[in-house]
């Protein structure tokens, strides 16, 4: 009698955290050199692309619509701070409000002329910050602040409190924020208007660092960042380098990005920390002593999602360099700015991990199964 052969079902694999992060990271990087509307348009197109391909259905992926909505509040805002505080440069008026007379040394204003020129610069500086969020939202959406944890090196342990923290503490909160809402539906009250806001502002912010809190106290009764017998030369060693290396990136990356800065200056700083860092990250890793029970892999599929990020960064900040006109919108004089249509091919690259990733069910069927790996892969050593 011949057993029939029973069908293995392999649960979805989800994608390191931290190339999502090197992704967001790449995008964010080529929307601060740039004020081309087009450019910062295509960039939020591609990041909401790829989450709503690979967004699981977790907790911390409906931080996403909260990005976006900040997003719009700060163009909104940058917008209006102009109205209010603009200069009155440009030649283009649109309106002249009233103004009030200040002393000639505070150097602000209160009303006057607003030009076109003004108006537009300003809507371009806040679409850049507004891009810059999303970015940073499409991270959160789509890696895991717990698994994220996980990920860091033996050196940064005694950073892992404090890091749980802050990086949980946006997710959380949206999921407050959604678990008072139904709260108060339920209680019958009415949540409209700026007064149902204000009576969920405390509970949310409240639930959201408590919950946060409740994470860093949780890892470190488990443990997380002690050293354990591990010398003090050796643990010393270990944070010095990384410390220097980190330092080295954060100088070579204001070279890159500053427009003054020299760029050949840069990616030689970036290079040397880079490799100091992943020195004390290896010192830090061999002397931690420290076990993890289902580590995520990183195989092709995070290569392509990092790279896809590294490509597009690349490109802008090479390309703000050797031509940064290319990429200012150029609304003094007030004129249509020359699109470059090479660097819009390579913004497509940024929507490539939708396809990339692995794939994650989306149907009510595999609901509770993406719901159950989610919380697997959320085990706190």
């Amino acid at each position: 009698m011949v057993t029939p052969a029973v069908a293995v079902t392999r649960l979805p694999r989800v994608l390191h955290p931290l190339a999502w992060w090197l992704w967001a990271a790449g995008l964010a990087t080529a929307a601060s050199v740039t004020t081309q509307p087009v450019l910062l348009l295509l960039l939020i197109a591609a990041a909401a692309f790829v989450v709503s391909a690979r967004r699981a259905v977790t907790p911390w992926s409906a931080s996403y619509g909260a990005f976006l909505r900040v997003a719009v509040v700060v163009l909104v805002v940058r917008v209006a701070l102009y109205v209010l505080l603009g200069d009155a440069g440009g030649k283009h008026v649109i309106v002249r409000l009233p103004q009030l007379p200040l002393p000639v040394g505070w150097g602000v204003r209160l009303g006057g002329a607003l030009t076109a020129e003004g108006l537009i610069s300003a809507i371009e500086d806040g679409l850049r910050l507004g891009a810059v969020l999303v970015c940073v939202g499409a991270a959160n959406a789509l890696a895991s602040p717990a698994r994220l944890l996980k990920a860091l090196p033996g050196a940064l342990y005694e950073v892992g409190v404090a890091v749980s923290v802050a990086v949980s503490f946006a997710p959380q909160a949206v999921v407050a924020f959604g678990r008072a809402r139904r709260a108060r539906r339920l209680r019958g009250v009415d949540m409209r208007g700026l007064r149902a806001l204000r009576g969920l502002a405390v509970p949310v912010l409240e639930d959201a660092l408590e919950r946060s809190v409740d994470l860093a106290a949780a890892m470190d009764a488990r443990g997380f960042g002690r050293r354990g017998g591990v010398p003090r030369r050796t643990r010393l060693t270990a944070t010095g380098l990384t410390v220097i290396g980190l330092l080295a990136i954060c100088a070579g990356t204001y070279g890159l990005l500053a427009s003054g800065a020299p760029a050949a200056l840069g990616i030689p700083l970036m290079l040397v920390g880079a490799a100091v860092a992943v020195v004390g990250f290896a010192v830090g890793n061999r002397a931690s002593g420290r076990s993890r029970y289902r580590p995520d892999v990183w195989r092709l599929a995070e290569w392509g999602v990092a790279l896809c990020g590294a490509a597009v960064a690349a490109a802008y900040v090479s390309l703000a360099h050797s031509d940064p006109a290319s990429l200012d919108a150029m609304s003094t004089p007030l004129q249509v700015p020359d699109l470059p249509w090479p660097l819009v091919v390579v913004t497509l690259v940024a929507a490539l991990p939708a396809w990339l990733a692995p794939h994650v069910p989306r149907s009510a069927a595999n609901r509770r199964t993406t719901v159950s790996v989610a919380r697997a892969v959320e085990v706190t050593p």
